[in-house]
Parts: structure tokens; C-alpha cells; sequence
């Protein structure tokens, strides 16, 4: 705070505290805290709302607990965004390691421009240009028959493939660039003292490099968690007829079916999953919130 006031002065720095304020007041806390309400409460017709059957309960919370496809559902999605999770960690590493202490420095800035790249398209965009890039006679297919690598099509856009191959390309500079932080961080001389000592790469990189990345890992792994498990564009523009996602099942509640009381239940239910997963992230990496946060 003292840093604040001191750069920006009183007037500004009090715009700035007044705005943060705002956006987590009232696009932020008093949403959740509306929803969280209504999650206790039936769906009821609107001139029923505030009379006799309009009371607090658990039942919303207990209709989960009693659909047991609501279940399977809730699990697949907490296995395959774990899964993405550990695809986008050993994909990611490699390049932020490379990128923070092999690459030349005067070509990082062009490496950097070409994986944001992406990000300036949308999400939907992104996941409409792959899923004609794995359609059974798209892009793809065509390009590794040309090249005698297949011989017939393959259909990439069943079960969980498309879906999980979708997160990870939407999701995986979410877990890069945390990592690239923390390694870029590290003294070069810790790597080149390992080296001297006889280290293989293998040990240098369990022993020096990731416990010193593990604030970032450990951040990574919390964004593309719940970037995954909480995804709704990408499950419905590449999911399969057999691929079914949580958030998919909170939109039905909510949209098709209209009742946001049991919708609320299913999404504070699914963040419950993400808190208690950041709170394991902290006790298998021990770190704080803080160096989560940073």
C-alpha cells in the first residue's frame, strides 16, 4: 500500500483501490454470494418464490449425490482435466527450460510473439479452426495420407480425443509461461556447478531445476486444472456423442432447463473440486498461496 501511494499518489492510488473494489464487489463476490443463496433454495414458479415451499435445504446438492450419470460425469472430467494437466506439464517444461536457458537471448522475444500468436484469436475461433482441422476429411488427415503416413482417415473427434487434444492447444501457455518464470529465475551457475560435479542432466533437472520451478509448476498446474475442468466452449464445439463434460451438465441446469437453484448447487460443487485441487497442489509442492498467486 505505502508502494502505491508513494508512485501514484493519494488521488490515483484511490481510483485504483475504488476500482479493484468494484470489479470484486460487485462482478465477483455478490454474484457468487447470490448464487451460492439460490443453491439452498427449490426452483419454484415465480409466484411460489418467497412462500411456504420456498425454503432452505440441501436437496439441490443431494440431486447429484442421487443421479449417478451426474457422478460418472464429474469423475470423467476430474480424470481427463488431470490428465491435460500432466500433457500440458510435460509438454511445456522442455520448451520453458529451453526458452529460458538455451535459447539465445535476442530470438526470445520472436519464440514469445509466436506462441501468443494464438491468443489473439478467441477461444471459439480456435476451437472451430481445429475442430475442421480434425474432422475425418479435414486438414489433417489429408496432410499425413499425402505424406504415406496413413492410409485411411482417422476419426480424431470421438470419445474424449478431440476434447482433451482441444484443452491442451487452448490451455497449455497457461502452464508454460508460469514454469518459464520460475525457470528463468534460477542461477545458471546452480546448473553449471551440477554439471561440474559430474550430474547427469536427468538428476540436474530433478534436483536443481524443478524444486526451484515449483512455485510455478505448482501455478501452472492450478490454471490449466481449472481452466480445463471448468471449460464450456471447448467440451461443446469438440466434444463427441460420447464425451460429456461437468460444465455441460451446469448449462442444461441452468439454460435448457431453467432451474439456476440446482445449476448453482452443481457449480459450487465443481468449485469445491477446484479449491480442494489447489489445496493438494500446495501440500505435494509446498508452497504457499502466495507463491501460487505470483
Amino acid at each position: 500500500m505505502s508502494e502505491l501511494l508513494r508512485r501514484y499518489g493519494i488521488g490515483l492510488s484511490a481510483i485504483f483501490i475504488a476500482l479493484t473494489a468494484f470489479w470484486l464487489l460487485m462482478l465477483v463476490i455478490l454474484p457468487d454470494l447470490y448464487l451460492f443463496e439460490n443453491s439452498f433454495r427449490p426452483y419454484l414458479p415465480a409466484v411460489d418464490v418467497g412462500g411456504p415451499k420456498d425454503f432452505y435445504s440441501f436437496a439441490n446438492y443431494l440431486n447429484f449425490f442421487q443421479t449417478p450419470i451426474h457422478i460418472q460425469v464429474f469423475g470423467l472430467t476430474v480424470l481427463f482435466a488431470s490428465v491435460v494437466t500432466a500433457i500440458c506439464f510435460a509438454l511445456s517444461y522442455p520448451i520453458a527450460y529451453y526458452l529460458a536457458k538455451v535459447a539465445n537471448p535476442r530470438d526470445v522475444a520472436t519464440l514469445f510473439l509466436l506462441l501468443l500468436i494464438p491468443l489473439w484469436v478467441s477461444e471459439i475461433l480456435r476451437c472451430f479452426a481445429l475442430f475442421i482441422m480434425l474432422s475425418f476429411k479435414g486438414p489433417l488427415n489429408m496432410t499425413l495420407i499425402g505424406l504415406g503416413i496413413i492410409h485411411d482417415p482417422i476419426r480424431w473427434i470421438t470419445a474424449y480425443n478431440s476434447l482433451m487434444i482441444g484443452l491442451v492447444y487452448v490451455y497449455i501457455l497457461f502452464m508454460l509461461f508460469p514454469i518459464y518464470n520460475a525457470i528463468q529465475s534460477l542461477d545458471i551457475n546452480q546448473i553449471e556447478a551440477a554439471r561440474d560435479l559430474g550430474s547427469p542432466w536427468w538428476r540436474t533437472h530433478w534436483r536443481v531445476i524443478i524444486p526451484h520451478s515449483k512455485p510455478g509448476i505448482a501455478s501452472g498446474c492450478v490454471m490449466v486444472f481449472m481452466l480445463s475442468a471448468g471449460s464450456l466452449f471447448v467440451p461443446s464445439l469438440l466434444g463427441s456423442t460420447t464425451s460429456r463434460w461437468f460444465t455441460e451438465i451446469i448449462q442444461q441446469w441452468m439454460f435448457d432447463a431453467f432451474d439456476w437453484n440446482t445449476g448453482a448447487a452443481y457449480a459450487f460443487l465443481l468449485l469445491l473440486l477446484c479449491i480442494i485441487f489447489v489445496s493438494i497442489m500446495m501440500r505435494v509442492f509446498r508452497v504457499s498461496l502466495a507463491d501460487i498467486a505470483k
